[in-house]
């Protein structure tokens, strides 16, 4: 007797194993019509899959987030037969659902093409009209060793030997093609429907490694209609167009070149936006923290008794001094913090201490994972430490949890979702520890009035986290800031406090970051503005463009004024048409162009033209200087 109990808690009995689309069934035809996959004690599981064992079910149908990952992972295998199909030489390896879409990574001797593309999207179309039986098969390891030897497919090979032995080696079959897989499924090749995208190619290393194989990589993306698919498109399209790396180099604002791998060439431009950014945060956090700055290379044996040694190594820049120690560019600046509220001894009447760094870090990430300025080897990090007593953590979380969503809206982004990443696999300090902290961080929280969404298992290895996750001009989300709540490092780095009863106690140790690292978060200014910075950050707020050369002493006032109140400005006085100035400058995204002919230099006006549009506004040049003060400004400096 299997007993299934349903979300409303009603039960069901049956006398012998059943399948979620016997009981979809059994509670209506439409659901069974519309049932995709299944909810079974917590597991997402294929409709056809026996429940042998007293469970808890839900059907689950488009209505439920969950399956679009499942259709998306069909995609994949509806992709890699239609491959199989149109090119039979070609070898499949490996083709997950990911966020936003599906890929499949192929060997093949010849390259696939953009043309290639369409044909196997067509086959696919064939494909799920075909409607197809999926079925999810379980397999002897010898037997699937046996398969993949006799067709000669060394890379499934691999996949079946790394299996572990006291795991079920499945495999799921839809018409010819017939793949090693953990699954789930649907029911049907015909479940996919026909809103889906083949959308770009790219090359690959067999399991990530640079060392392995070359792979040809075809994305896609599906979704469960036109409408959701074509607005996603749109959304790809645009951020081509936004794309930081692309508006970099047109703006002249920074390059990378291969000398410097992961390093960022910052241009004058790049750099004033850089420099204006680091004033603004530096006044925010003026009133509040102390700036320090600590070393870049620092021995090993502080990254040994941090934890970080045996978390991060692979990740860090070593080198070796004269006494064959050895020493690490810092890939984070907590050690080092916690090293300067060290020295001397502290109160509870000291804390909070707060403690903020622009700090310089370096991280060996993977060439393949680069990505522009977003993902580098060499940032700067907003970083800061808050060492605190238990129960200041609320009062502190509040306050950082404020500042942040001002710093945010002052950027230009109202809209911001926040996880909570509990205790990770691999962590450092005891579950009682991490009990103590989840709890804090839960009470604080709660405190801000924030409601969060739960990111399980994804905290730091030292302590629970809340990650920042702000929504740009597209629909994309970028996770930014960070604040995490620490028992462990304070512990582990013997840093004290003296209680009011006279004894020694850790303090907590919160660390936080609202941008994240300078780079990355211009890199998403970049993209989210389309190069059309906010007039406070734009590297030239003002260009004044002569008409005539009679005219070139008053565009030399005009910049001396703009000189005195600081705002950035240039002058232009070219030997060429106007209109080609004009369209010039708009192209390098100055806000603000003046147009000085003799009119003006008589009358002591200036002609204004805003970017974005073609209409000239006449102004006094005193009305001019008078109106443009608050506009360049940064917004925690507005007058009011």
């Amino acid at each position: 007797m299997v007993t299934i109990t349903l979300p409303n808690k009603d039960k069901k009995k049956y006398s012998k194993p059943v399948t979620s689309a016997k009981i979809a069934h059994d509670i209506s035809k439409k659901l069974a019509s519309e049932a995709l996959v299944s909810l079974v004690n917590g597991e997402i599981w294929d409709l056809d899959r026996p429940i042998e064992i007293d469970s808890t079910i839900s059907i689950l149908t488009k209505k439920n987030k969950e399956t679009l990952d499942v259709i998306r992972h069909d995609a994949a295998h509806i992709m890699a037969e239609a491959v199989l199909e149109l090119f039979p030489e070609t070898q499949v390896t490996i083709g997950p659902s990911i966020e936003n879409g599906f890929y499949y990574d192929f060997y093949r001797e010849k390259k696939f093409n953009l043309s290639d593309l369409e044909v196997i999207e067509k086959r696919m179309h064939e494909i799920v009209d075909r409607d197809e039986l999926i079925s999810r098969e379980i397999w002897s390891r010898e037997k699937a060793i046996s398969f993949f030897k006799k067709n000669n497919e060394k890379f499934k090979l691999e996949l079946v030997n790394a299996i572990p032995e006291n795991e079920v080696v499945t495999f799921y079959r839809q018409g010819n093609f017939l793949d090693l897989c953990r699954g789930p499924h649907t029911s049907s090749t015909k479940k996919l429907g026909h809103s889906f995208k083949l959308t770009k190619l790219a090359g690959s290393y067999w399991r990530g490694d640079s060392k392995n194989q070359v792979l040809q990589r075809i994305y896609g993306t599906a979704f469960f209609n036109d409408k959701d698919l074509k607005n996603y498109l749109f959304m790809i399209e645009e951020a081509e167009k936004r794309d930081h790396r692309k508006l970099g180099k047109e703006l002249n604002l920074f390059h990378l070149q291969e000398e410097a791998v992961g390093s960022v060439f910052w241009h004058k431009k790049g750099w004033s936006i850089y420099l204006e950014i680091e004033a603004y945060m530096r006044r925010r956090l003026n009133e509040t923290y102390e700036e320090v700055k600590t070393p870049q290379v620092i021995d090993r044996s502080l990254w040994e008794k941090s934890g970080h040694w045996d978390k991060f190594k692979e990740h860090m820049f070593m080198a070796k001094g004269d006494d064959e120690k050895i020493l690490a560019l810092k890939p984070m600046n907590c050690p080092g913090h916690v090293q300067i509220y060290k020295q001397g001894l502290k109160s509870y009447k000291d804390l909070p201490i707060r403690m903020a760094e622009f700090g310089s870090c370096h991280r060996n990430e993977p060439s393949g994972a680069l990505h522009g300025i977003m993902r580098v080897r060499q940032f700067t990090q907003d970083d800061a430490h808050i060492f605190c007593m238990n129960s200041q953590i609320t009062s502190e979380c509040v306050k950082f949890c404020e500042l942040l969503q001002q710093i945010y809206k002052d950027f230009g982004f109202a809209e911001l979702k926040v996880k909570f990443s509990d205790r990770p696999l691999i962590r450092a300090g005891e579950d009682s520890t991490w009990d103590k902290a989840e709890k804090a961080l839960t009470l604080a929280i709660e405190a801000a009035g924030i409601t969060c969404t739960l990111n399980p298992g994804e905290g730091a290895f030292y302590g629970p986290k809340l990650e920042f996750v702000l929504t740009d001009a597209i629909g994309r989300d970028w996770q930014c800031g960070t604040l995490q709540v620490d028992f462990v490092l304070p512990e582990r780095l013997a840093a004290y406090y003296v209680d009011v009863d006279g004894d020694k106690k850790h303090p907590v140790m919160l660390h936080r970051a609202i941008l994240g690292s300078l780079e990355r978060w211009i890199g998403i200014l970049i993209e989210q503005y389309s190069g059309r910075m906010p007039l406070w950050l734009s590297p030239t707020q003002v260009v004044i463009c002569s008409i005539v050369d009679s005219t070139n002493d008053y565009v030399a006032e005009i910049k001396k004024e703009l000189d005195k109140l600081g705002i950035r400005s240039e002058v232009d006085l070219r030997n060429e048409k106007i209109g080609y100035k004009i369209r010039d400058h708009s192209s390098q995204a100055i806000p603000i162009i003046l147009v000085i002919g003799k009119q003006e230099k008589e009358n002591k006006t200036v002609a204004v033209r805003y970017l974005g549009t073609k209409n000239q506004e006449f102004l006094s040049l005193k009305e001019f200087t008078q109106n443009i003060v608050n506009k360049c400004m940064p917004p925690d400096l507005i007058q009011h």
